[in-house]
């Protein structure tokens, strides 16, 4: 058997020579001065035992106090020392007495882990994406928070390397910059990507439960009614932010109608006729698939007017910053009420229940407020025979609420 002297002082010669260790290991040493571990073993093919020799790799010594990182890299290098040839040896062997042949196994496994590399986080989460049974808005919504929050540091990475560490970061980064219940939406979010990961073979943990309680519980009560005095406080800020024209009349439009946030960013100029201070949205743009006419009052028209003198020639009323061929993205709502100091206190889709609620108080039908806000009837029986829009109705109340809004900014008494 051979010993680590050996090894080491090993000359080259004219030609290469062999040097024995056991049991079919030998280290070959070729005149360019490489010394490679060679295991020759006999395996049946077509009925008779034929030999073949597998390249382990070249012999490396190991310095003295090497770090176990360092030992790990020499090894992916292809460098292994006596001891640790003779332990690929015994792995090699193994798999001969099971009639598999090494080389094939290393080939295949080298195409399995080019395969896993493949698979990143980023192309588990878009298909993931595509399977849920959702509205396109709320697919959108989702994928801008994954591109926004997770993709920048997980995305590129195969899916089977992401570990808990790499979640966590996400997390804490989120949290601090985004606040408390976009991290919570990015853990649900990683959570169920894993999910499938695992159920398609393509992970093997779930590396999102071991932190899932790593930051604290989300006590943001979101869509709660705002009182009077936080509304006005809210819009007074609003004036005060000095952000983009667009965010801010979006953010007013959605307060004057209370359409939802994703309807206020991607209103489009062939959806409005000003002159009748009416707005209609289509069907597809709608949550539940219906068109919907919603009344402007006279400060939403004004501004509307005012809008269109800078966006009037895109298609978009509020176009996004960097295209402006494509609407602004609702995340610009939450991006200025983080700015604003109101994360964590009010998220846009407060403000539909913030009218319901309030409206509810000024004594108005509940049918024209839930037409206002797009609710369908549950009650099918009455749903079949309530046809009626409440158009006029709903047009004098949507200008008291809007008159109320302002009455609220300038700390007056709101008039009823």
């Amino acid at each position: 058997m051979l010993n680590d002297t050996q090894c080491r002082t090993a000359k080259p010669k004219d030609r290469p020579y062999k040097l024995s260790d056991d049991k079919g290991l030998y280290l070959e040493v070729k005149p360019n001065g490489t010394k490679a571990w060679r295991y020759r073993f006999k395996l049946e093919k077509d009925g008779k035992l034929k030999e073949s020799v597998f390249a382990i790799g070249d012999y490396g010594s190991a310095p003295a106090g090497e770090a176990v990182e360092a030992a790990q890299a020499r090894r992916a290098g292809g460098r292994f020392t006596l001891a640790e040839a003779r332990e690929e040896r015994l792995k090699a062997r193994g798999l001969v007495k099971q009639g598999i042949n090494p080389a094939h196994q290393r080939q295949a496994d080298k195409i399995k882990r080019v395969q896993q590399s493949a698979i990143t986080f980023e192309a588990v989460a878009r298909e993931w994406l595509t399977m849920k049974d959702w509205e396109d808005t709320t697919k959108k919504r989702r994928l801008d928070m994954l591109q926004r929050v997770v993709f920048p540091k997980i995305g590129v990475l195969p899916v089977k390397q992401v570990t808990s560490a790499h979640v966590l970061d996400v997390l804490q980064t989120a949290h601090k910059q985004n606040g408390p219940s976009v991290a919570a939406e990015a853990r649900r979010t990683m959570g169920g990507v894993f999910e499938l990961a695992i159920a398609t073979l393509r992970a093997d943990i779930d590396p999102v439960h071991p932190v899932r309680k790593a930051l604290p519980a989300n006590k943001t009560q979101h869509k709660r009614p705002l009182t009077a005095e936080e509304i006005g406080q809210l819009l007074r800020d609003l004036t005060s932010h000095g952000g983009r024209y667009e965010t801010i009349g979006a953010f007013r439009l959605m307060w004057w109608t209370l359409c939802r946030p994703s309807e206020s960013v991607e209103a489009k100029w062939s959806e409005f006729d000003l002159d009748k201070a009416l707005w209609k949205i289509s069907a597809e743009r709608m949550k539940k698939r219906k068109e919907h006419v919603i009344p402007l009052p006279t400060q939403a028209v004004e501004m509307l007017r005012a809008q269109n003198g800078l966006t009037g020639h895109y298609e978009h009323v509020f176009p996004g910053r960097d295209d402006r061929s494509k609407p602004m993205s609702v995340a610009s709502f939450r991006q200025m009420l983080h700015v604003l100091g109101w994360a964590g206190k009010f998220s846009p889709h407060a403000t539909r229940t913030t009218g319901s609620t309030r409206l509810n108080e000024m004594g108005y039908h509940p049918d024209w407020i839930e037409r206002q806000l797009a609710h369908i009837e549950p009650n099918s029986v009455r749903r079949t025979y309530n046809h009626a829009d409440y158009l006029s109705d709903r047009a004098k109340m949507m200008q008291k609420w809007a008159n109320m809004l302002k009455d609220l900014e300038s700390g007056a008494e709101p008039k009823f």
